[in-house]
């Protein structure tokens, strides 16, 4: 089909992008600042994922403290191993877990100051 001459090739243009954002542009921290709904449901997404992370610690310090008491009673004369367990055995899986339960906040807090930050 042959083109006919008359018509042009035409290019569409549109107003300059920015690579800045525009100063009406109100950051995620401004947002918490005036406390805003938005900067409301900021804080409380951190607030949530510090108290999941809490309630994760505390069910498996349960997981791991509760049947102790049922144990020593199965096994009546054994004070030594009784010792054994609360003296040297429970403090390795404790410090374990307090060891993940700090960086899980640490990295809940970092992800948290990415976002309001807006890098």
């Amino acid at each position: 089909m042959p083109q006919d001459p008359t018509e042009r090739r035409v290019t569409v243009t549109g107003p300059p992008r920015r690579t800045r954002r525009a100063s009406g542009y109100y950051r995620p921290r401004t947002e918490i600042d005036e406390q805003t709904t938005l900067g409301h449901t900021y804080v409380r997404s951190l607030m949530r994922s510090q108290l999941r992370a809490g309630l994760a610690v505390f069910a498996v310090l349960g997981l791991l403290v509760a049947p102790l008491p049922l144990l020593f009673a199965a096994m009546p004369g054994a004070r030594r191993l009784e010792w054994a367990v609360l003296g040297f055995g429970l403090y390795a899986p404790l410090v374990l877990l307090a060891r993940w339960y700090v960086r899980r906040a640490e990295r809940n807090e970092r992800d948290f100051v990415r976002l309001v930050e807006d890098r």
